[in-house]
């Protein structure tokens, strides 16, 4: 049992690819009523159908970013392009999912997001798996230069919109970053911000949970909700969690599997 009532609660931290159940069912400005602080992570990638089979189109989840920025204080939303994928398709030519990039930082800035959170692709064994069914599809790892140099690219966008660059679990990239570079580390669960931001206290204690020696700098929180009985439909083929393709329908179909870690919550 985890206490979950606003005296107990610092703040709910929220991740999703699709904020439309939440923006329709009018749950925030009720959380707000009850005394809530609400926190969000809205990972926003590219349009491609392939690696997010599921997701909403980009043009509506560019929406529900507008919605958020104008029920809720902007600096409350980090907008995660999570992770940055490499991979080939058949062809002995290598693609990545960074072709929308420009055109997602250039809606976020209008919202007034200021921070950008990102990462590459964790090649995990149950991933590999899960493409054996896909002919002629692999995830490519391009290397630690090649990841410094799409990073230093990224912060040069970014900043042309007053948006700043942090990464999530990536400390061997960090290291090899120029001295010049403005792109910072970040926490998924920033006690310090969310007391900046909420006022309050709150324990600074780095989540051991998390991994940290990979750099994560997250602070010590708690998950709420199931995977089992949470399910999630996106079925991105680079989902660390998910261990299988599973069946999957829509948002109201009777086939479930088990979910990934978006559309989740914490508390803190």
């Amino acid at each position: 049992m985890v206490p979950a009532t606003p005296d107990t609660v610092h703040t709910l931290v929220f991740w999703s690819k699709n904020f439309a159940p939440f923006i329709q069912r009018d749950v925030g400005p009720k959380l707000l009523k009850m005394g809530y602080n609400l926190f969000f992570n809205f990972t926003i990638n590219s349009k491609s159908s392939l690696l997010e089979p599921r997701v909403p189109s980009l043009r509506r989840r560019l929406e529900q970013l507008r919605c958020l920025c104008q029920t809720f204080d902007p600096k409350t939303i980090n907008w995660r392009f999570d992770p940055i994928c490499f991979f080939k398709t058949g062809q002995n030519v290598i693609e990545d999912n960074l072709n929308d990039f420009s055109r997602i930082s250039h809606w976020a800035s209008r919202c007034g997001v200021t921070r950008c959170i990102t990462s590459f692709m964790d090649h995990y064994a149950k991933i590999q798996k899960r493409l054996s069914s896909i002919p002629g599809f692999s995830f490519v790892d391009p290397g630690l230069g090649k990841k410094v140099e799409i990073l230093l690219k990224m912060e040069k966008v970014l900043a042309e919109k007053n948006l700043d660059l942090y990464t999530c679990c990536e400390k061997e990239v960090m290291d090899a970053l120029p001295l010049d570079s403005n792109i910072h580390k970040s926490s998924c669960i920033p006690s310090d911000f969310l007391v900046e931001i909420f006022g309050g206290s709150l324990s600074l204690r780095k989540d051991t949970g998390q991994r940290i020696t990979r750099g994560c700098g997250c602070r010590v929180s708690v998950d709420i909700g199931s995977y089992p009985l949470h399910p999630c439909y996106h079925n991105c083929l680079f989902c660390y969690a998910n261990p299988t393709s599973g069946d999957f329908t829509d948002w109201h179909g009777k086939k479930r599997s088990v979910s990934n870690h978006e559309n989740r919550v914490r508390s803190t």
